[in-house]
């Protein structure tokens, strides 16, 4: 299949869904840098949630354009990249899609108890299991209109990352906007 531009993917969803392992493994797969999204956010957010303090639209709109900014250079670039970002509502990843039309997002869904049960188990990230239900309400999970595959997080990561990287060797057909 022949692109115009590298791929670009957004590896998406809550805390404890599994981004970064699995955005890792895709990376590899398709021969893309990795992008730790986490690692753009601005002090003041991390210390914030930290805290347990949930992020604000307002919070996050620096984060999202750093993102975006990185994806753009990307793709004028035209290299390939995958992006960990939990891009929970539309609206962010409509600033996320800015960068390129041809941006996929791939959305690890899974159920609050095993969220929960990884967020507890985890000891090396600034995100307390606290604000998993705040990161619930928020989410918007990606609507049909949008270049999005969803997939259970409960598979294993590296199956995971395959089944991600044969959806996007397919030729992307929009869907008609309702």
């Amino acid at each position: 299949m022949t692109r115009s531009t590298a791929l670009l993917v957004v590896v998406m969803g809550v805390s404890g869904c599994g981004k970064t392992t699995v955005g890792r493994l895709l990376a590899k797969r398709l021969k893309a840098e990795f992008l730790e999204g986490d690692d753009l956010h601005p002090e003041r957010n991390v210390e914030r949630m930290a805290a347990g303090i949930a992020l604000t639209d307002t919070d996050r709109r620096d984060w999202l354009r750093a993102i975006a900014q990185q994806l753009a250079d990307a793709h004028a670039a035209r290299y390939a990249l995958v992006v960990s970002c939990s891009a929970l509502k539309r609206s962010y990843r409509n600033v996320l899609r800015a960068a390129s039309g041809e941006l996929a997002f791939v959305h690890l869904d899974a159920a609050p108890a095993l969220l929960e049960q990884r967020l507890s188990a985890r000891t090396d990230h600034f995100m307390p299991a606290s604000l998993l239900v705040s990161q619930l309400e928020t989410l918007e999970p990606p609507g049909a209109d949008e270049r999005a595959l969803t997939l259970a997080a409960t598979l294993p990561a590296d199956q995971l990352a395959t089944e991600a990287a044969a959806w996007l060797a397919q030729p992307y057909k929009p869907a008609p906007r309702p």
